[in-house]
């Protein structure tokens, strides 16, 4: 088992971040990764995107150019990585920054309000998290527990108290994909 992703959004979204958790959550089952973060040096505000690799075997190159997914977390992003995603993968669209569809038939897309699932929750900056959410429930990468415990090790010790929104967070994403 290989998963590609390559996550896209403005910076301040957390795209590293997510990039970052699933990372480090298949190095604590045991997986080889790889984190390649790409990103201008206007990285809050400006444009961003982080490759991630995980694999079941060695891990050839850290650079995909046709992942097996892709998750966009705004219009821009949408519109300069959706021609990349390979045919049969998954594009995970934060519908609530993005006015419009892709025009592919031969991906599977999620689009998951994402900004507007976190202000329901109380805090929008947990957006990034109900995308990573909806990510883990379509392709089970790495398992929900593994997850939490990734979140627990890499927020410092001040960030604990977030980490049961962060936990709620993932739990919508991943319940979107099987709600009406």
């Amino acid at each position: 088992m290989q998963r590609e992703v390559i996550i896209a959004g403005f910076g301040g979204q957390g795209v590293l971040l997510i990039g970052q958790l699933i990372a480090y959550s298949g190095m604590l089952e045991g997986k080889a990764v790889t984190w390649l973060p790409s990103y201008g040096p206007e990285i809050r505000g400006g444009t961003c995107h982080v490759i991630v690799i995980v694999s079941d075997r060695r891990i050839g190159s850290p650079y995909v150019t046709q992942p097996a997914a892709i998750i966009v977390m705004n219009r821009p992003s949408l519109d300069k990585f959706e021609d990349r995603l390979n045919s049969g993968g998954i594009l995970l669209i934060n519908s609530s920054l993005t006015d419009r569809l892709p025009e592919r038939k031969d991906i599977r897309v999620i689009a998951i309000p994402a900004t507007d699932l976190a202000h329901k929750l109380g805090n929008s900056r947990v957006a990034n998290l109900v995308m990573l959410g909806g990510y883990l429930g379509a392709t089970e990468v790495v398992g929900l527990p593994t997850m939490l415990q990734a979140l627990q090790e890499v927020f410092p010790e001040d960030k604990h108290h977030l980490l049961p929104l962060n936990k709620k967070a993932l739990e919508v994403g991943m319940s979107y994909l099987t709600e009406p």
